[in-house]
């Protein structure tokens, strides 16, 4: 694989693996093109730093590579912790990714894979821009890198941020690659979760094909009629097909999988809604999150109350499933679930002609 040529013209290293840099650099001897894909894992920013590298090496590198290809345009941090980055990529378009940390410290970075998304899902604020197109494995990765030398070592990567990961599927496999290399930075592909909208093709090629993440399903609602309205990704990827995917994914990767649903005040929170939820999600192998949706002013949808969801939880552990209820978090950034894109609105649409 060849490296992500940039508008100057320079390979971005950050989607290279050390094998690939070598040879696409021709780096000899080898060793040194492991000894820079070590210090790209550890965040080095410039090549002065690399202390081990010989200075003329140094210096061509400088001429024909650049070890970011994105920068930190804007940062912006909530009164509960959570850090949302917004970065530019060398074309001028912008994405997000957040840093989110638990109760216990660990720290998470949810990246982003595409600026904006083609999915149109109702309730979410990133599928409102539609799609200006997808990310490179380099600048994927460099979301990661950012929100490191931002807040230290991270613990998990989630790809829940702007954009499908289904619909990029090969350069998130190479991000990921990069990230868990352990001549690198040996981030354990047990620290990832992909979040798809409920692609039936690439849940298959993800089992069949890997990596074996952890995968989650934005399934928001079992109801039919209700979903093709809310989620239009389902029209071409039906409730029952998408329930045989996700059985297949553990049986061949023997992982748990996680349904996530936000709850929409009135519209997937009743006896009903429930019902169609327990029938989904009994026999597979299945965790369950509620997600109370997040506001986002130009959408016509209200927030669940605290009795809504609580009642809409114990029904469905009542029927013996696995749920948790989340807390909601980066709200007054925009970083919470269903609202990254609100401040790039204009760069994505001016870029996507719509």
């Amino acid at each position: 694989m060849t490296g992500e040529i940039q508008p100057n013209g320079k390979i971005a290293l950050c989607g290279l693996l050390a094998a690939e840099i070598t040879e696409q650099l021709g780096i000899t001897p080898a060793f040194h093109g492991k000894q820079l894909f070590s210090w790209i894992g550890k965040g080095a920013e410039s090549f002065g730093a690399m202390t081990n590298l010989p200075a003329p090496l140094r210096a061509q590198l400088a001429e024909t590579t650049v070890l970011r290809s994105t920068a930190v345009s804007a940062v912006l941090t909530d009164r509960d912790g959570t850090v949302k980055l917004q970065i530019t990529l060398a074309d001028g378009l912008a994405v997000e990714t957040v840093l989110l940390t638990d109760r216990d410290g660990r720290k998470t970075a949810c990246v982003s894979c595409q600026a904006g998304c083609a999915m149109r899902c109702a309730f979410c604020q990133t599928g409102q821009l539609g799609l200006a197109r997808s990310l490179a494995a380099a600048e994927i990765v460099e979301q990661f890198l950012h929100l490191e030398k931002h807040a230290g070592t991270l613990d998990n990567i989630v790809f829940m941020g702007m954009g499908e990961p289904m619909t990029n599927l090969p350069a998130v496999r190479k991000a990921i690659a990069v990230l868990t290399d352990r001549g690198g930075r040996a981030l354990s592909a047990r620290r990832i979760t992909l979040s798809t909208s409920g692609i039936v093709a690439g849940i298959y090629d993800l089992a069949d094909n890997g990596p074996h993440v952890r995968l989650a399903v934005s399934l928001t609602t079992a109801d039919t009629a209700l979903r093709e309205r809310l989620m239009p990704v389902t029209v071409a990827n039906p409730l029952p097909a998408l329930r045989e995917a996700i059985a297949y994914y553990t049986e061949k990767t023997g992982r748990r999988v996680t349904l996530e649903a936000a709850l929409l005040h009135d519209t997937n929170t009743g006896d009903a809604s429930a019902r169609n939820l327990i029938a989904f999600a009994r026999g597979l192998d299945a965790h369950i999150n509620l997600i109370p949706w997040n506001p986002v002013e130009t959408l016509d949808f209200a927030e669940p109350t605290a009795a809504e969801c609580k009642q809409f939880a114990e029904t469905l552990r009542r029927a013996g499933l696995n749920v948790t209820l989340r807390t909601r978090r980066g709200r007054d950034i925009g970083g919470a679930c269903g609202q990254l894109g609100k401040t790039l609105a204009p760069t994505i649409t001016t870029r996507n002609g719509c």
